[in-house]
């Protein structure tokens, strides 16, 4: 959708001063489509927040909150936009005016229905939609639906120490400036017979396509250093059984240790991944949410923007090494 839109947002005086050091970094043409560009943000969690404020700061047209669940304590933890005397009410609501100020000139919304709730024709009025907290069912439908509407399409979480992001874009066309040495000719002063080169930057016109959701539960054979891909099965599963995820108080819980078992099982992978499943999992942590959220944000605007390659397809942060990684899963 955002392709469709090029030419109809033109920025104001005020806009191209406000924006002017992005104008500068990605270009006019590139901020012209964040100013078109419409979000949706489904849960409104600590990663969440970090997104929101990414592609705020941007300048897109607008952000939608889409949350029915209430704040709560432990969202305090990393949910920066929503005041702790908010706690009680709902999130998307709560989030609203902190959002608002950061940036004047982007229209926040708030909605308070269940995602459930929304007809596949509901995603189709976005650029783009970003998904958290949701069923491995909840996030198929609505990747299918954005699919079906030409709309891009990410998801990403956070537990604890661990994170992820993942991104369908279908078929992505953008720009990257490509740094290339040439021969030129030479200068007063270069010795008779020396070659002189100079490095030029030439912007190229690529395309990528991507693979839906559901197919990154089809891999059969792993990334080499990709254990992270066994530990976001294990917590996409949980959620999926049990419509929530798991809390501090349910470390040692049969159901997460069922979970556990039927991975190492699936893959044979004996206590390879021992070192992950002992980690701390459970609720969300501020700087991985910032981390992770800022990865998120970053592609949603390269995206957007229609500048620099984006991730294809997943980005996972390890708990351990404290480094993300980009894997390239669901492919034939």
């Amino acid at each position: 959708m955002v392709e469709q839109k090029d030419a109809v947002a033109e920025l104001t005086d005020a806009e191209a001063e406000l924006y002017d050091r992005q104008i500068r970094l990605w270009g006019l043409d590139s901020q012209k489509r964040l100013r078109s560009a419409k979000v949706l943000l489904v849960g409104m969690n600590g990663f969440a927040a970090e997104v929101a404020k990414n592609v705020i700061l941007a300048g897109v047209k607008s952000i939608t909150f889409l949350d029915h669940r209430n704040l709560t304590a432990e969202d305090m933890c990393s949910q920066f936009l929503a005041p702790k005397t908010e706690i009680g009410k709902n999130r998307a609501e709560a989030s609203v005016q902190r959002a608002q100020n950061l940036n004047p000139m982007v229209i926040v919304n708030a909605d308070t229905t269940k995602v459930d709730n929304k007809p596949d024709s509901y995603f189709a009025n976005f650029d783009v939609v970003c998904v958290s907290e949701c069923t491995i069912t909840q996030t198929r439908r609505i990747n299918n639906a954005c699919r079906k509407h030409n709309v891009k399409f990410f998801v990403g979480d956070v537990w604890g120490m661990f994170g992820y992001t993942f991104a369908d874009l279908d078929t992505h066309e953008f720009a990257e400036d490509v740094v290339q040495s040439r021969k030129v000719q030479s200068g007063a002063g270069e010795p008779l017979g020396k070659d002189v080169y100079q490095n030029v930057v030439t912007t190229v016109k690529r395309k990528e396509t991507f693979v839906p959701f559901e197919q990154i539960f089809e891999v059969e054979k792993v990334p080499k250093d990709g254990d992270t891909y066994y530990l976001l099965r294990i917590m996409l599963n949980y959620r999926e059984k049990y419509g929530k995820d798991p809390l501090p108080s349910e470390r040692d819980c049969k159901g997460l240790k069922d979970e556990i078992a039927s991975i190492i099982e699936e893959y044979e992978l004996g206590d390879t991944i021992n070192y992950l499943t002992e980690g701390d999992v459970y609720g969300q942590t501020s700087p991985v949410c910032s981390i992770v959220g800022g990865v998120m944000g970053q592609e949603i605007i390269k995206t957007v923007s229609q500048k620099e390659a984006p991730h294809n397809n997943i980005f996972i942060f390890n708990p351990q090494t404290m480094c993300g990684k980009i894997l390239h899963l669901g492919y034939a």
